[in-house]
């Protein structure tokens, strides 16, 4: 199996795929040509948004020169078939969205269990990628969710990488959530006696036999402590 844990795999404000870090080319190095893709959803029962990304995403692949011999959605309608989509299936997108409604989803369906005879590519995007964490951590993000005292902000996840990702930190470093700064009061407390990789949009883990690397600019959130790890362009091996 090889995954890559994206944080977006698209340039940012355009629907082009991004090609920073060499995201594409080895992108095709990975897959068939043409390839079986499943597009796995974040909420199971938002099917007009889930078909809308579904398009963009193969629409946005098949311009960087990817072809898909078939294109199908795992959502709330037919996932009593997840198993014979992804038996099916060369590549599969794990979508962005609501990371513990997705997380629901996943765990509803199985999807830690499919996936464990999978031998094909596994294309995580933001929430799809921290989904694929052994233990997910759920960074609040909805109006409510940091003050919440049941919210919870630890998951169990698909266990596809060791490594708890928090991505998009080019465009929500500085912000805040009911009133909380979303690294200095909320990320950065939360990452005592854990650690959390912080990606910007156009970087990556990748994960191809048994070995990691992080691709691009990326930050270590560890105990209380958050620092730079890597710089765009870079290719950081993972321990």
């Amino acid at each position: 199996m090889t995954c890559f844990f994206t944080s977006s795999p698209m340039v940012p404000d355009t629907p082009d795929l991004n090609p920073a870090n060499g995201f594409i080319h080895e992108l095709h190095l990975a897959l068939p040509y043409p390839c079986r893709a499943l597009y796995v959803c974040s909420d199971p029962d938002d099917w007009e948004k889930t078909d809308f990304y579904a398009v963009g995403t193969a629409e946005s692949m098949e311009k960087a020169g990817f072809a898909f011999s078939s294109f199908d959605v795992l959502d709330g309608r037919n996932a009593d078939d997840g198993a014979g989509l992804i038996d099916n299936a060369d590549l599969i997108i794990l979508c962005g969205g609501h990371v513990p409604t997705q997380n629901w989803f996943f765990r509803q369906l199985g999807l830690k269990e499919l996936l464990a005879g999978f031998d094909g590519v596994i294309l995580g995007i933001s929430a799809g990628s921290m989904n694929s964490a052994r233990t997910v951590y759920a960074h609040p993000e909805l109006e409510g969710e940091a003050v919440d005292p049941d919210y919870e902000r630890f998951l169990p996840g698909l266990g596809l990488t060791d490594r708890s990702i928090l991505p998009h930190f080019n465009t929500i470093a500085g912000d805040t959530l009911d009133g909380l700064d979303l690294f200095d009061d909320i990320a950065i407390p939360d990452s005592v006696g854990r650690s959390f990789y912080v990606l910007p949009d156009g970087s990556y883990i990748l994960s191809r036999d048994g070995r990691e690397e992080l691709r691009g600019e990326a930050y270590l959130i560890a105990d209380g402590q958050m620092e730079q790890i890597s710089s765009d362009g870079d290719i950081l091996p993972l321990k």
